[in-house]
Protein backbone atom coordinates (compact mmCIF):
# COMPACT_ATOMS: atom_id res chain seq x y z
CA UNK A 1 0.00 0.00 0.00
CA UNK A 2 3.21 2.23 0.97
CA UNK A 3 4.41 1.66 -2.86
CA UNK A 4 1.09 2.23 -4.34
CA UNK A 5 0.87 5.39 -2.53
CA UNK A 6 3.97 6.76 -4.00
CA UNK A 7 3.55 5.54 -7.42
CA UNK A 8 0.30 7.87 -7.26
CA UNK A 9 1.95 10.65 -5.80
CA UNK A 10 3.47 11.52 -9.03
CA UNK A 11 -0.07 10.46 -11.14
CA UNK A 12 -2.10 12.79 -9.26
CA UNK A 13 0.33 15.38 -9.49
CA UNK A 14 -0.50 15.74 -12.95
CA UNK A 15 -3.97 16.07 -11.97
CA UNK A 16 -3.45 18.97 -9.11
CA UNK A 17 -0.67 21.24 -9.77
CA UNK A 18 -1.82 22.42 -13.01
CA UNK A 19 -5.47 22.53 -12.20
CA UNK A 20 -5.00 24.87 -8.80
CA UNK A 21 -6.79 26.45 -10.84
CA UNK A 22 -7.89 26.95 -13.91
CA UNK A 23 -11.17 28.00 -12.65
CA UNK A 24 -11.36 27.11 -9.45
CA UNK A 25 -17.66 7.48 -8.86
CA UNK A 26 -28.52 11.68 -12.28
CA UNK A 27 -30.96 11.08 -9.53
CA UNK A 28 -31.98 7.64 -7.96
CA UNK A 29 -34.95 9.10 -6.27
CA UNK A 30 -33.78 6.94 -3.15
CA UNK A 31 -33.75 8.42 0.23
CA UNK A 32 -31.05 9.09 2.20
CA UNK A 33 -29.85 7.54 5.28
CA UNK A 34 -28.51 9.28 8.48
CA UNK A 35 -27.10 8.34 12.23
CA UNK A 36 -26.56 9.89 15.30
CA UNK A 37 -27.90 13.48 16.93
CA UNK A 38 -27.91 16.86 16.52
CA UNK A 39 -25.68 17.35 19.35
CA UNK A 40 -24.86 20.44 21.30
CA UNK A 41 -22.32 21.97 23.66
CA UNK A 42 -18.94 23.58 23.52
CA UNK A 43 -17.02 20.06 22.82
CA UNK A 44 -19.40 21.04 19.46
CA UNK A 45 -20.27 18.37 16.94
CA UNK A 46 -19.89 16.76 13.74
CA UNK A 47 -22.26 16.21 10.35
CA UNK A 48 -20.90 14.25 7.58
CA UNK A 49 -22.27 14.32 4.37
CA UNK A 50 -21.26 11.10 3.07
CA UNK A 51 -20.78 10.39 -0.76
CA UNK A 52 -20.32 6.83 -0.67
CA UNK A 53 -23.75 5.17 -0.35
CA UNK A 54 -21.54 1.60 -0.59
CA UNK A 55 -19.95 2.50 2.21
CA UNK A 56 -23.39 4.12 4.29
CA UNK A 57 -23.27 1.62 7.22
CA UNK A 58 -19.52 1.20 7.57
CA UNK A 59 -19.96 4.89 8.07
CA UNK A 60 -22.93 5.25 10.76
CA UNK A 61 -21.18 2.30 12.47
CA UNK A 62 -17.88 4.32 12.62
CA UNK A 63 -19.47 7.53 13.96
CA UNK A 64 -21.53 5.58 16.33
CA UNK A 65 -18.10 4.23 17.94
CA UNK A 66 -16.51 7.65 17.72
CA UNK A 67 -19.57 8.94 19.82
CA UNK A 68 -19.20 6.32 22.57
CA UNK A 69 -15.49 6.69 22.80
CA UNK A 70 -15.77 10.62 23.08
CA UNK A 71 -19.36 11.52 23.63
CA UNK A 72 -18.91 13.83 20.43
CA UNK A 73 -22.26 13.42 18.52
CA UNK A 74 -21.39 12.41 14.81
CA UNK A 75 -24.17 12.69 12.17
CA UNK A 76 -23.37 10.87 8.99
CA UNK A 77 -25.97 11.84 6.43
CA UNK A 78 -25.28 9.75 2.94
CA UNK A 79 -26.56 11.24 -0.24
CA UNK A 80 -28.39 8.80 -2.61
CA UNK A 81 -26.55 7.23 -5.40
CA UNK A 82 -25.74 10.29 -8.14
CA UNK A 83 -27.39 13.08 -5.76
CA UNK A 84 -24.61 14.26 -3.85
CA UNK A 85 -24.46 17.64 -4.84
CA UNK A 86 -28.55 18.72 -5.28
CA UNK A 87 -27.98 17.14 -1.77
CA UNK A 88 -25.10 19.29 -0.46
CA UNK A 89 -27.01 22.60 -2.27
CA UNK A 90 -29.73 21.39 -0.08
CA UNK A 91 -28.02 21.03 3.14
CA UNK A 92 -26.07 23.88 3.23
CA UNK A 93 -29.08 25.89 2.86
CA UNK A 94 -29.87 24.29 6.45
CA UNK A 95 -28.95 26.41 9.88
CA UNK A 96 -27.39 22.77 10.59
CA UNK A 97 -25.48 22.51 7.72
CA UNK A 98 -22.86 19.65 7.08
CA UNK A 99 -19.27 20.72 8.85
CA UNK A 100 -17.48 17.63 6.62
CA UNK A 101 -18.13 17.43 3.13
CA UNK A 102 -16.34 16.73 -0.13
CA UNK A 103 -15.34 17.77 -3.93
CA UNK A 104 -14.58 15.54 -6.33
CA UNK A 105 -11.08 17.57 -7.13
CA UNK A 106 -10.55 21.80 -8.92
CA UNK A 107 -13.76 21.70 -10.37
CA UNK A 108 -15.65 20.79 -7.52
CA UNK A 109 -14.04 22.78 -5.50
CA UNK A 110 -14.69 25.92 -7.48
CA UNK A 111 -18.38 25.27 -6.91
CA UNK A 112 -17.88 25.32 -3.01
CA UNK A 113 -14.78 27.50 -2.17
CA UNK A 114 -16.73 29.65 0.01
CA UNK A 115 -17.09 27.07 2.16
CA UNK A 116 -13.91 25.38 2.94
CA UNK A 117 -12.06 25.87 5.66
CA UNK A 118 -8.20 26.13 5.21
CA UNK A 119 -6.30 22.57 6.85
CA UNK A 120 -2.87 23.41 6.06
CA UNK A 121 -2.34 23.91 9.77
CA UNK A 122 -4.93 20.95 10.69
CA UNK A 123 -3.14 17.98 12.30
CA UNK A 124 -4.77 15.77 9.65
CA UNK A 125 -2.52 16.92 6.97
CA UNK A 126 0.59 16.95 8.72
CA UNK A 127 -0.41 12.95 8.34
CA UNK A 128 -0.49 12.80 5.02
CA UNK A 129 1.92 10.60 3.10
CA UNK A 130 2.18 12.76 0.49
CA UNK A 131 1.57 16.59 -0.41
CA UNK A 132 0.27 15.53 -3.47
CA UNK A 133 -2.79 14.55 -2.01
CA UNK A 134 -3.98 17.69 -0.86
CA UNK A 135 -6.00 20.02 -3.08
CA UNK A 136 -4.04 23.62 -2.44
CA UNK A 137 -5.55 27.23 -4.14
CA UNK A 138 -2.13 28.79 -3.52
CA UNK A 139 -0.72 28.02 0.19
CA UNK A 140 -4.09 27.30 1.35
CA UNK A 141 -5.14 23.32 1.54
CA UNK A 142 -9.13 23.17 1.33
CA UNK A 143 -9.39 19.86 0.56
CA UNK A 144 -7.63 16.90 1.32
CA UNK A 145 -8.26 13.54 -0.24
CA UNK A 146 -8.87 10.44 1.98
CA UNK A 147 -9.08 7.69 -0.22
CA UNK A 148 -7.20 6.73 -3.05
CA UNK A 149 -8.69 4.04 -5.47
CA UNK A 150 -8.53 1.61 -8.22
CA UNK A 151 -10.72 0.52 -11.20
CA UNK A 152 -10.05 -1.38 -14.55
CA UNK A 153 -12.02 -4.27 -15.77
CA UNK A 154 -12.70 -7.13 -12.96
CA UNK A 155 -12.81 -10.51 -14.33
CA UNK A 156 -13.76 -13.89 -12.19
CA UNK A 157 -10.58 -16.17 -12.75
CA UNK A 158 -12.81 -19.50 -12.88
CA UNK A 159 -14.50 -18.35 -15.87
CA UNK A 160 -11.89 -16.43 -17.68
CA UNK A 161 -9.65 -19.75 -17.52
CA UNK A 162 -12.39 -22.39 -18.71
CA UNK A 163 -11.81 -19.90 -21.40
CA UNK A 164 -8.35 -20.24 -22.19
CA UNK A 165 -8.38 -23.86 -21.74
CA UNK A 166 -11.37 -24.41 -24.70
CA UNK A 167 -10.25 -25.95 -27.98
CA UNK A 168 -12.02 -22.38 -29.93
CA UNK A 169 -9.98 -19.68 -27.47
CA UNK A 170 -7.47 -18.17 -29.16
CA UNK A 171 -6.04 -16.52 -26.46
CA UNK A 172 -4.53 -19.35 -23.93
CA UNK A 173 -3.31 -17.44 -21.03
CA UNK A 174 -3.71 -14.01 -19.03
CA UNK A 175 -0.23 -12.76 -19.78
CA UNK A 176 -1.31 -12.26 -23.69
CA UNK A 177 -4.03 -10.45 -22.40
CA UNK A 178 -2.73 -7.12 -22.12
CA UNK A 179 -3.79 -5.19 -25.31
CA UNK A 180 -7.24 -4.21 -27.30
CA UNK A 181 -7.38 -6.83 -29.92
CA UNK A 182 -6.71 -9.83 -27.45
CA UNK A 183 -9.62 -8.41 -25.24
CA UNK A 184 -11.61 -7.81 -28.43
CA UNK A 185 -10.89 -11.51 -29.21
CA UNK A 186 -11.27 -13.26 -25.69
CA UNK A 187 -14.54 -11.51 -25.52
CA UNK A 188 -16.27 -12.06 -28.97
CA UNK A 189 -15.22 -16.01 -28.12
CA UNK A 190 -16.69 -15.84 -25.00
CA UNK A 191 -19.59 -14.48 -26.42
CA UNK A 192 -19.88 -16.83 -29.50
CA UNK A 193 -19.72 -19.60 -27.00
CA UNK A 194 -21.60 -18.11 -23.92
CA UNK A 195 -23.57 -21.51 -23.58
CA UNK A 196 -20.25 -23.75 -23.46
CA UNK A 197 -19.24 -21.35 -20.57
CA UNK A 198 -22.63 -21.07 -18.49
CA UNK A 199 -22.48 -17.61 -19.27
CA UNK A 200 -25.29 -14.62 -20.49
CA UNK A 201 -22.53 -12.53 -22.28
CA UNK A 202 -18.49 -11.38 -21.74
CA UNK A 203 -19.34 -8.51 -19.81
CA UNK A 204 -22.12 -7.22 -17.32
CA UNK A 205 -24.72 -5.14 -18.85
CA UNK A 206 -23.42 -1.42 -19.25
CA UNK A 207 -26.51 0.52 -17.30
CA UNK A 208 -26.99 3.77 -18.40
CA UNK A 209 -29.59 4.44 -15.26
CA UNK A 210 -27.97 6.91 -13.25
CA UNK A 211 -26.80 4.29 -10.69
CA UNK A 212 -24.37 3.10 -13.32
CA UNK A 213 -23.83 5.68 -15.58
CA UNK A 214 -20.96 7.19 -14.08
CA UNK A 215 -18.41 4.06 -15.15
CA UNK A 216 -18.81 5.16 -19.01
CA UNK A 217 -19.66 8.94 -19.01
CA UNK A 218 -16.82 9.55 -16.04
CA UNK A 219 -14.71 6.72 -15.67
CA UNK A 220 -14.82 5.45 -19.16
CA UNK A 221 -14.69 8.49 -20.63
CA UNK A 222 -11.35 9.23 -18.55
CA UNK A 223 -9.26 6.77 -21.11
CA UNK A 224 -9.32 9.46 -24.32
CA UNK A 225 -8.91 12.31 -21.93
CA UNK A 226 -5.31 10.74 -20.27
CA UNK A 227 -4.17 9.89 -23.48
CA UNK A 228 -4.65 12.85 -25.21
CA UNK A 229 -3.64 14.98 -22.22
CA UNK A 230 -0.61 12.55 -22.15
CA UNK A 231 0.39 13.68 -25.95
CA UNK A 232 0.01 17.22 -25.54
CA UNK A 233 1.91 17.34 -21.77
CA UNK A 234 -1.02 19.28 -20.30
CA UNK A 235 -3.00 18.18 -17.16
CA UNK A 236 -6.27 20.80 -17.91
CA UNK A 237 -7.60 22.20 -21.03
CA UNK A 238 -10.78 24.67 -22.12
CA UNK A 239 -11.11 22.59 -25.49
CA UNK A 240 -10.59 18.66 -25.55
CA UNK A 241 -9.97 17.69 -29.25
CA UNK A 242 -11.50 14.38 -29.16
CA UNK A 243 -7.94 12.40 -31.04
CA UNK A 244 -8.36 8.92 -29.21
CA UNK A 245 -12.81 9.03 -29.61
CA UNK A 246 -12.66 6.34 -32.11
CA UNK A 247 -10.89 4.45 -29.32
CA UNK A 248 -13.30 5.11 -26.87
CA UNK A 249 -15.91 3.96 -29.43
CA UNK A 250 -14.10 0.84 -30.03
CA UNK A 251 -14.31 -0.42 -26.19
CA UNK A 252 -17.66 0.78 -26.25
CA UNK A 253 -18.96 -1.14 -28.63
CA UNK A 254 -17.20 -4.25 -27.38
CA UNK A 255 -18.73 -3.56 -23.91
CA UNK A 256 -22.19 -3.28 -25.80
CA UNK A 257 -22.44 -5.85 -28.89
CA UNK A 258 -21.00 -8.42 -25.93
CA UNK A 259 -22.77 -8.25 -22.78
CA UNK A 260 -25.41 -10.02 -20.82
CA UNK A 261 -28.20 -8.47 -22.51
CA UNK A 262 -29.56 -6.80 -26.19
CA UNK A 263 -27.98 -3.24 -26.07
CA UNK A 264 -31.35 -1.61 -26.70
CA UNK A 265 -32.18 -2.40 -22.98
CA UNK A 266 -29.06 -0.24 -21.49
CA UNK A 267 -30.72 2.99 -20.71
CA UNK A 268 -33.11 1.01 -17.83
CA UNK A 269 -30.29 -0.96 -16.58
CA UNK A 270 -28.46 -0.65 -13.37
CA UNK A 271 -25.46 -0.86 -10.93
CA UNK A 272 -27.47 -3.50 -9.06
CA UNK A 273 -27.82 -5.50 -12.27
CA UNK A 274 -24.26 -5.50 -12.83
CA UNK A 275 -23.21 -6.41 -9.62
CA UNK A 276 -25.65 -9.09 -9.69
CA UNK A 277 -24.93 -10.69 -12.89
CA UNK A 278 -21.21 -10.40 -12.15
CA UNK A 279 -21.65 -12.36 -8.46
CA UNK A 280 -23.62 -14.77 -9.99
CA UNK A 281 -21.13 -16.02 -13.32
CA UNK A 282 -23.50 -14.16 -15.92
CA UNK A 283 -20.63 -12.26 -16.91
CA UNK A 284 -17.25 -13.01 -16.69
CA UNK A 285 -15.91 -8.85 -17.03
CA UNK A 286 -16.95 -6.70 -15.21
CA UNK A 287 -15.88 -2.65 -15.88
CA UNK A 288 -16.11 -1.24 -12.05
CA UNK A 289 -13.49 -0.63 -9.16
CA UNK A 290 -12.07 -1.70 -5.88
CA UNK A 291 -15.67 -0.26 -4.45
CA UNK A 292 -17.05 -2.96 -5.91
CA UNK A 293 -15.12 -6.00 -3.98
CA UNK A 294 -17.80 -5.93 -0.63
CA UNK A 295 -21.17 -5.93 -3.78
CA UNK A 296 -19.89 -9.22 -5.76
CA UNK A 297 -17.80 -11.28 -2.80
CA UNK A 298 -19.08 -14.44 -1.56
CA UNK A 299 -21.57 -13.53 0.63
CA UNK A 300 -22.03 -16.99 1.84
CA UNK A 301 -24.70 -17.81 -0.56
CA UNK A 302 -23.14 -16.37 -3.85
CA UNK A 303 -20.18 -14.41 -5.03
CA UNK A 304 -16.79 -14.81 -5.81
CA UNK A 305 -14.18 -16.17 -3.81
CA UNK A 306 -10.82 -13.45 -2.82
CA UNK A 307 -8.59 -16.00 -5.15
CA UNK A 308 -11.61 -15.80 -7.87
CA UNK A 309 -10.92 -12.01 -8.67
CA UNK A 310 -9.07 -10.63 -11.07
CA UNK A 311 -8.69 -7.26 -12.84
CA UNK A 312 -7.26 -5.72 -16.24
CA UNK A 313 -6.31 -2.44 -17.32
CA UNK A 314 -9.20 -1.17 -19.56
CA UNK A 315 -7.03 -1.20 -23.25
CA UNK A 316 -8.54 0.90 -26.04
CA UNK A 317 -6.22 0.13 -28.80
CA UNK A 318 -3.41 2.79 -28.21
CA UNK A 319 0.33 2.06 -28.92
CA UNK A 320 2.20 0.64 -25.64
CA UNK A 321 -0.64 0.14 -24.03
CA UNK A 322 0.82 -3.18 -23.21
CA UNK A 323 2.69 -1.43 -20.61
CA UNK A 324 -0.34 0.30 -19.36
CA UNK A 325 -1.43 -0.39 -15.39
CA UNK A 326 -4.85 0.43 -13.78
CA UNK A 327 -6.49 3.66 -12.95
CA UNK A 328 -5.71 5.04 -9.96
CA UNK A 329 -6.15 8.25 -7.90
CA UNK A 330 -9.03 10.03 -6.09
CA UNK A 331 -11.78 12.18 -6.45
CA UNK A 332 -12.98 12.13 -3.01
CA UNK A 333 -11.54 15.57 -0.91
CA UNK A 334 -12.50 16.47 2.33
CA UNK A 335 -13.27 19.65 2.99
CA UNK A 336 -14.29 21.34 6.53
CA UNK A 337 -17.50 23.85 6.43
CA UNK A 338 -15.70 27.38 7.66
CA UNK A 339 -19.16 29.16 8.34
CA UNK A 340 -19.91 26.45 10.86
CA UNK A 341 -19.04 27.09 14.85
CA UNK A 342 -15.60 27.39 15.84
CA UNK A 343 -16.80 24.52 18.30
CA UNK A 344 -18.01 22.13 15.24
CA UNK A 345 -14.76 22.95 13.88
CA UNK A 346 -12.83 22.11 15.76
CA UNK A 347 -14.79 18.59 17.05
CA UNK A 348 -14.92 17.69 12.88
CA UNK A 349 -11.35 18.48 12.49
CA UNK A 350 -10.58 16.00 15.55
CA UNK A 351 -13.17 13.28 13.75
CA UNK A 352 -11.17 13.54 11.09
CA UNK A 353 -7.64 13.22 12.55
CA UNK A 354 -8.88 10.00 14.62
CA UNK A 355 -10.40 8.11 11.44
CA UNK A 356 -7.01 8.43 9.95
CA UNK A 357 -5.04 7.86 13.15
CA UNK A 358 -6.67 5.66 15.96
CA UNK A 359 -6.65 1.47 15.48
CA UNK A 360 -10.40 1.53 15.61
CA UNK A 361 -10.83 4.16 12.77
CA UNK A 362 -8.14 2.90 10.58
CA UNK A 363 -9.48 -0.61 11.26
CA UNK A 364 -12.41 0.28 9.82
CA UNK A 365 -11.35 2.07 6.63
CA UNK A 366 -8.96 -0.59 5.71
CA UNK A 367 -10.84 -3.80 6.58
CA UNK A 368 -14.73 -2.59 6.66
CA UNK A 369 -14.56 0.21 4.06
CA UNK A 370 -11.69 -1.95 2.00
CA UNK A 371 -9.99 1.98 1.41
CA UNK A 372 -6.44 2.70 0.97
CA UNK A 373 -6.14 5.97 2.74
CA UNK A 374 -2.73 8.22 2.14
CA UNK A 375 -1.98 8.79 6.31
CA UNK A 376 1.10 7.56 8.27
CA UNK A 377 -1.02 4.98 10.48
CA UNK A 378 -3.08 3.71 7.45
CA UNK A 379 -3.60 -0.42 7.75
CA UNK A 380 -3.24 -2.51 4.27
CA UNK A 381 -6.33 -3.05 3.18
CA UNK A 382 -8.00 -6.77 2.94
CA UNK A 383 -9.52 -6.49 -0.37
CA UNK A 384 -7.97 -8.61 -3.30
CA UNK A 385 -8.29 -6.39 -5.69
CA UNK A 386 -5.99 -3.99 -3.69
CA UNK A 387 -3.56 -6.44 -3.87
CA UNK A 388 -4.11 -6.60 -7.31
CA UNK A 389 -3.85 -2.96 -8.25
CA UNK A 390 -0.18 -2.90 -6.09
CA UNK A 391 1.01 -5.89 -8.31
CA UNK A 392 0.24 -3.80 -11.56
CA UNK A 393 2.87 -1.04 -9.42
CA UNK A 394 5.68 -3.79 -8.51
CA UNK A 395 5.53 -4.99 -11.99
CA UNK A 396 5.84 -1.71 -13.38
CA UNK A 397 3.19 -0.75 -15.36
CA UNK A 398 2.27 2.86 -15.40
CA UNK A 399 -0.85 3.58 -13.79
CA UNK A 400 -3.71 5.61 -15.25
CA UNK A 401 -3.90 9.00 -14.18
CA UNK A 402 -7.82 10.41 -13.11
CA UNK A 403 -8.16 13.05 -15.23
CA UNK A 404 -11.99 13.21 -14.90
CA UNK A 405 -11.89 15.50 -11.90
CA UNK A 406 -11.08 18.43 -14.61
CA UNK A 407 -13.92 17.41 -16.87
CA UNK A 408 -15.83 20.73 -16.82
CA UNK A 409 -19.31 20.26 -15.42
CA UNK A 410 -21.80 17.61 -14.59
CA UNK A 411 -23.68 18.72 -17.16
CA UNK A 412 -21.01 17.57 -19.65
CA UNK A 413 -20.65 13.94 -18.06
CA UNK A 414 -24.71 14.18 -18.65
CA UNK A 415 -24.56 15.34 -22.23
CA UNK A 416 -21.60 12.23 -22.82
CA UNK A 417 -23.66 9.88 -21.16
CA UNK A 418 -27.18 10.86 -22.88
CA UNK A 419 -25.54 10.44 -26.23
CA UNK A 420 -24.05 7.41 -25.38
CA UNK A 421 -27.36 5.66 -24.86
CA UNK A 422 -28.98 7.33 -27.38
CA UNK A 423 -25.94 5.27 -29.90
CA UNK A 424 -26.27 1.99 -28.08
CA UNK A 425 -29.94 2.46 -28.52
CA UNK A 426 -29.24 2.91 -32.64
CA UNK A 427 -31.46 6.29 -32.30
CA UNK A 428 -28.39 8.51 -32.92
CA UNK A 429 -24.89 8.30 -34.20
CA UNK A 430 -21.13 7.99 -32.84
CA UNK A 431 -21.21 11.82 -34.10
CA UNK A 432 -23.85 12.68 -31.54
CA UNK A 433 -20.63 11.08 -28.62
CA UNK A 434 -18.02 13.16 -30.45
CA UNK A 435 -20.04 16.55 -30.52
CA UNK A 436 -21.25 16.00 -26.53
CA UNK A 437 -17.56 15.23 -25.50
CA UNK A 438 -15.61 18.17 -27.39
CA UNK A 439 -18.33 20.75 -28.66
CA UNK A 440 -20.16 20.41 -24.99
CA UNK A 441 -16.24 20.57 -23.32
CA UNK A 442 -15.72 23.56 -25.05
CA UNK A 443 -19.48 24.71 -24.13
CA UNK A 444 -19.79 23.84 -20.62
CA UNK A 445 -15.61 25.73 -19.79
CA UNK A 446 -16.88 28.55 -20.79
CA UNK A 447 -19.81 29.10 -19.19
CA UNK A 448 -17.79 27.48 -15.85
CA UNK A 449 -14.89 29.88 -16.75
CA UNK A 450 -17.03 32.88 -18.16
Amino acid sequence: MRRLSRILAFGMAACMTATAFVGCNGDTGSSETSSGGSGSGETGKVYYLNFKPEQDKQWQDLAKKYTEETGVQVKVLTAAEGTYEQTLTSEMDKSEAPTLFQVNGPVGYNNWKDFCYDLADSEIYSHLTSDEFALKDGEAVPGIAYVLETYGIIYNKTLLNKYFEADYSTIKSIDDLNNFDALKTVAEEIQANKDDLGVEGAFTSAGMDSSSDWRFKTHLANMPIYYEYKDRNITSTDAIEGTYLDNYKAIWDLYINNATCDKTELASKTGTDADTEFKTGQAVFYQNGTWAYDSVKNDGTEGLNDDEFGMLPIYIGVDGEENQGLCTGSENYWCVNKNASEADIQATLDFMNWCVTSDTGTTALAEDMGFVIPFEDAKDSTNPLIAIADQYVADGKTPVSWNFSTIPSEEWKNGVGSALTQYAAGTAEWDAVVSAFVDGWATQYAAANG
